[in-house]
Parts: structure tokens; C-alpha cells; sequence
């Protein structure tokens, strides 16, 4: 694959560190640029205390020299405020001091007892630091330099939250970046601000009872020429590939592309978008029901997908589980949490899906430096329109 990236880093760590390999060079890239879209993940109603601590800016350690990539790989460090607090029960060497407590009762829902048994780690805070959401600001500082490549093809991205709970208020009809900038005004990114206080009952409401909560939110790609991905092999369709990077997302239980289940339950008539011609532009699709993509391919329509998340495991009325050393029943362990995160969850969507989209195009063009990738864009995008 043309683009490859690694996150590392504890929840408490010192930082979080991400390296990008794969973005061609002579691309114009700013810390800024990345610091919008990592403040856009911790906004959002229903967030913990811990978004008051953090005020997440990214670092560069290579791969760029005057605002421009070198077409080596980018290294970027995420420094966590909160490590001040942190440093005695994440100390990196020695031994841990009597004041630091294990961990031993596991979540449910959280990757903590799982994660111990596979490790064999009898503090879970040696499972839970890295399993944390946390990381997902690594993923965002990686998607935003995707996107940063996408834009120069007239590729953008956006999302926007569908439901919270059972809170689900109709949507107007409106193009899909309308509805994009209109969520960015929402303190929970539904695409109608004035139905936020709706939301804010009902999260409000599931903190006094010591409850979380999960929701639905859509992610979608404007722009994005037909043929990419393939129907070659399993790995390479494209459909496969992004719902695979959503799923990948912590608390993420499902992803629909298009209608999604929906589909199953219509005629074939009422799925299947029909094809146009028009002189000078090309083919067109009198809908958009399959989100953009047929046999693993994209179709030339917006990429549209939708992923649920599950309410966040830590409640402060925990569940019951076992103390993994007495083997007794306890309560489930607390740590610090959000009520809701579905809101930063739909910035994180668009991370991922800008990286499977960079690296899609990146494998259909190829090249090396900007300049060259541009001008075997344009030859496609007239071979689009003259098939």
C-alpha cells in the first residue's frame, strides 16, 4: 500500500507519536492545518474532564522542511499535558511505588480483561492505556495530512452525527457539505443546531443516572473520481477496505455504506443507481443509494458511510465483573471518561476515511512528488470523460 502509518502511545503517556509514510513530496502542509482538526475532535457535549487538560497541538520531527514534504516519512508527536499528573503510575523505568494500585477489575465492554489475558498483565492499566480512544488523536493528526493531499484533487471530506441515544431528529434535505458546516456550529455536530438541547437532555440525563451513551454518525467524500479500489482481489475493494478502517476505531460495532441494511429490505429497482450521459462531464447517476461505490469500486458518486458506536464502557454506576486476583465479584473499575463521544467519533471517521482515500489514489496514480501525481490526475479525469 502506498500509504502506511503507526501510532504509539499511552493514554497517560508522555505523548502520542504517529509516523506517515507515503505522502509524495512537495505537498504544502502546516502544523496549524492539523491543529483545526485536532481541536474539532475534542469539542462536542457529553466529553470529560480530560478535554479541560489537553489542548492538543501537533509537532513535526521530520518529513517536511519550509512547509513543504520531503516525501520521507513524517514523524509527529502529540504532547499530553496530563503526563505532569501521571508520571509516578506511568513511570517508563524502575519500580512502581506502593502508591501506585493495580487495576484488577476489568470493564465490561472495555478491551481491559480480554487484553490482560493476552498479555498476561496483572495491572489492566497496562491494557487500558493503549486501548484507550486517546489514540485516535494520533489517527486524526495522520488523517489530516491525507486530507490535506485529497483537497489538491478537489476531494473533501466532511461528517456529521445522525442520533445520540435514542435521540434521532429528522434531517432536512440538504446537499451533504451543507450539512457538514451546519454540525460544525452544533456542540454535538447534528446538522440542525437549533435541535442541540434535545441532545443535551438526554445526555444530561444519562449522566445523573451514572449511564453513557453511543449513537449513529455519517461520513462522506466529495469529489472522488470513479476507479478506485478494485474487484480484483478481497483486500483491494474499496468498500472493504474503508469499512474495515472504521471498524477499526475504538467502540465502533457496525458500518453501512449507502443504504446499507436498508437495501436488503427494497426491490433491486429501488437500490441500483441508473446511469446518465451528459455531453462534456460524462457519465452521472440519478441517485447515490450504493454510497459511491459498485463490485469494490468507486462509482464517481460521494462516498457515504454510516458507523455506530457503542455507549463508552466506563460508567460511574459500574457493572459488575471480578477482581482478577480474588477471583470475587466486585464492581467494575472507573476511570476518568466521557458520557457521550460521539461528536469527536465523526472527526475521527473522517481520519480514516482520508487515509484509505490517499491511499487508494496514491495506488491508482503512483508517482513520487505532487507535481507529477497532478498531471497524471488530469489525464485520468479526461479518460473519465471521454470513455
Amino acid at each position: 500500500m502506498p500509504i502506511r502509518f503507526l501510532t504509539a502511545g499511552e493514554s497517560h503517556g508522555k505523548a502520542l507519536v504517529c509516523i506517515l509514510e507515503g505522502i509524495p513530496a512537495n505537498l504544502e502542509l502546516s502544523s496549524e492545518y492539523i491543529n483545526r482538526e485536532l481541536q474539532r475532535r475534542q469539542r462536542g457535549y457529553g466529553r470529560g474532564g480530560r478535554m479541560k487538560i489537553e489542548s492538543d497541538r501537533v509537532e513535526f520531527l521530520s518529513g517536511l522542511r519550509f512547509g513543504k514534504t520531503l516525501g520521507s516519512p513524517i514523524s509527529m508527536v502529540i504532547w499530553n499535558k496530563d503526563w505532569e499528573n501521571w508520571q509516578e503510575k506511568m513511570a517508563y523505568e524502575g519500580e512502581p511505588s506502593e502508591s501506585v494500585v493495580p487495576f484488577v477489575r476489568p470493564r465490561p465492554g472495555h478491551a481491559d480483561l480480554a487484553g490482560g489475558i493476552k498479555y498476561n498483565q496483572r495491572d489492566l492499566r497496562n491494557i487500558l492505556e493503549r486501548a484507550s480512544a486517546r489514540e485516535t488523536a494520533s489517527r486524526v493528526a495522520v488523517g489530516a495530512v491525507c486530507k490535506r493531499f485529497l483537497e489538491e484533487f478537489g476531494i473533501k471530506i466532511g461528517s456529521y452525527v445522525l442520533s445520540i441515544g435514542k435521540v434521532k431528529p429528522p434531517i432536512e434535505e440538504q446537499d451533504l457539505w451543507r450539512r457538514h458546516q451546519l454540525a460544525e456550529l452544533s456542540e454535538v455536530r447534528f446538522p440542525d443546531p437549533t435541535k442541540d438541547e434535545e441532545f443535551i437532555r438526554a445526555i444530561d440525563e444519562a449522566k445523573e443516572k451514572g449511564e453513557s451513551l453511543g449513537g449513529v454518525f455519517e461520513v462522506f467524500a466529495l469529489g472522488v473520481p470513479p476507479g478506485l479500489g478494485s474487484h480484483i482481489q478481497w483486500d483491494k475493494r474499496i468498500d472493504g477496505r474503508i469499512a474495515q478502517a472504521m471498524m477499526s476505531m475504538q467502540a465502533i460495532k457496525g458500518v453501512e455504506i449507502g443504504l446499507g441494511f436498508e437495501s436488503g429490505e427494497r426491490f433491486g429497482s429501488e437500490v441500483h443507481d441508473e446511469i446518465g450521459w451528459s455531453e462534456g462531464e460524462g457519465y452521472f447517476r440519478y441517485s447515490n443509494n450504493l454510497g459511491g461505490t459498485e463490485g469494490g469500486i468507486t462509482n464517481g458518486m460521494p462516498i457515504v458511510v454510516r458507523c455506530v458506536m457503542k455507549p463508552i464502557p466506563t460508567l460511574t454506576k459500574p457493572l459488575r465483573s471480578v477482581d482478577i486476583n480474588t477471583k470475587e465479584g466486585v464492581k467494575a473499575g472507573k476511570e476518568r471518561s466521557d458520557v457521550v463521544a460521539v461528536p469527536a467519533a465523526s472527526v475521527v471517521g473522517e481520519a480514516m476515511l482520508a487515509i484509505v482515500l490517499a491511499d487508494a489514489l496514491l495506488e491508482k496514480l503512483g508517482g513520487d512528488f505532487m507535481e507529477e501525481i497532478k498531471e497524471r490526475f488530469e489525464r485520468y479525469i479526461q479518460h473519465v470523460k471521454n470513455f
